[in-house]
């Protein structure tokens, strides 16, 4: 059904699920050439189902089905709402740049962005009315957005930090299923930025720009700290 830079979905005869695959490649520093990690895709798409159920436990409904393979989950099939959602704890990259802040200051509160999804074009800051205008989604859905983010955030917060991991920030991904808003696309360290809580060492694509070479065993890390 679609082939992306990180994942390939697939569809079935039921026309209600799909099949996400996650695969080793990597999104970042928009490089010419591919880049890969070896194994990576095994390791987000086990950190995604453990993150998909743990928060199932909270009552935050998922797409997540069933976990059928080393780099396969079945998923419901969703009427995708087509905006990325951040959600910022610590000053960091792109937040730090903007508005001319140093890097790793907590925030006294978390910063939620909006984002166009568009693929010919890098992705565009919005606000909650531009999706309503644009009828990307309705004011209640975007409110519903907002609620199940703050929830996500606190929850995942407390996760990682138990693992000695600080959230810095995080992407999420919504779609409709049967008239319900849940959570889409993955949960993973392709999606999240992890700092170390002692050291402040980076587990995240940013981190990989200067050592490349050892961005194998920092996934390895996390899925270590989390499993």
């Amino acid at each position: 059904m679609y082939e992306g830079r990180t994942k390939n979905i697939y569809t079935l005869d039921d026309p209600d699920q799909l099949i996400q695959e996650f695969k080793d490649d990597v999104s970042a520093f928009n490089e010419a050439k591919p880049l890969v990690i070896k194994g990576k895709g095994i390791i987000d798409k086990n950190v995604s189902v453990y993150l998909f159920e743990y928060l199932e436990g909270f009552h935050i409904p998922t797409h997540f089905l069933k976990d059928i393979g080393d780099r396969e989950m079945l998923v419901k099939r969703l009427d995708m709402i087509p905006i990325e959602v951040v959600m910022c704890n610590i000053t960091a990259d792109s937040l730090s740049k903007r508005y001319g802040l140093e890097q790793g200051k907590e925030l006294n509160f978390p910063i939620m962005e909006f984002y166009i999804k568009d693929n010919e074009q890098q992705k565009q800051m919005i606000n909650q009315t531009h999706i309503v205008a644009f009828e990307l989604a309705t004011m209640d859905e975007v409110r519903m957005i907002e609620r199940m983010t703050s929830k996500i955030n606190a929850i995942l917060k407390s996760f990682f930090l138990r693992r000695n991991l600080k959230l810095v920030d995080f992407k999420l991904e919504y779609g409709r299923y049967k008239n319900k808003i849940v959570v889409g696309d993955e949960i993973s360290p392709d999606s999240c930025h992890l700092w170390d809580v002692a050291t402040g060492k980076r587990f995240d694509k940013i981190g990989f720009r200067s050592d490349l070479g050892n961005a194998e065993s920092a996934y390895e890390e996390i899925k270590k700290r989390i499993f």
